[in-house]
């Protein structure tokens, strides 16, 4: 490979390991059939005129299967964390004690899964189009390349098929990730 093409083949490989760091990120909010606190992640809570992310202002465990426990530090946020919860549009109703507030998960429906199977596939289709643009992208700042410093046409035959390489391997990996979160969430 040469070194002029070299660096827009690691810019695709960046711009893909993106889409797949996104995507894991994303499938991880989805709700399976058990409690994990990377559920309640992207929610955040109006704290003194601040939208701060539950994560800074709570610790999040999930002690039993269908259950996740949020202790905040501040008592005084206990409500506003609370309303957050129930705003996030996971559809869950949490319990709070003054204390802690313990939030029950309920056991999904058959409807509600196949809805999350919907929701993940439609993800992880977003993830493989974000990983075909950064082959489109890269082949065509190859084929300029190429074109403009005069290299040689096999050049560019190698560093696209390389770029082919990169995009066949991240979106089997999305495939992958896809697989098991249908499995996870099917699972009862």
């Amino acid at each position: 490979m040469l070194p002029e093409l070299q660096e827009y083949l690691d810019n695709a490989e960046l711009e893909m390991q993106e889409a797949i760091d996104f995507l894991k990120r994303e499938l991880s909010h989805l709700r399976a059939g058990k409690a994990h606190p990377a559920l309640l992640d992207g929610i955040r809570v109006e704290y003194y005129g601040a939208s701060t992310p539950l994560s800074q202002m709570s610790s999040v465990t999930a002690p039993e299967a269908r259950l996740l426990v949020v202790q905040p530090w501040d008592k005084s946020a206990i409500g506003a964390i609370e309303k957050a919860i129930m705003a996030s549009g996971l559809g869950l109703n949490p319990n709070n004690d003054g204390q802690l507030i313990r939030i029950p998960l309920p056991i999904l429906s058959e409807e509600r899964r196949n809805d999350l199977v919907k929701l993940a596939k439609h993800t992880a289709e977003n993830a493989r189009v974000s990983i075909r643009n950064a082959r489109r992208d890269a082949n065509e700042h190859i084929k300029t390349a190429v074109k403009k410093h005069s290299l040689p046409e096999d050049s560019r035959f190698a560093a696209e098929d390389a770029v082919q390489k990169l995009t066949d391997k991240h979106i089997h990996e999305v495939d992958e990730l896809l697989k098991h979160k249908e499995k996870d969430i099917l699972t009862v």
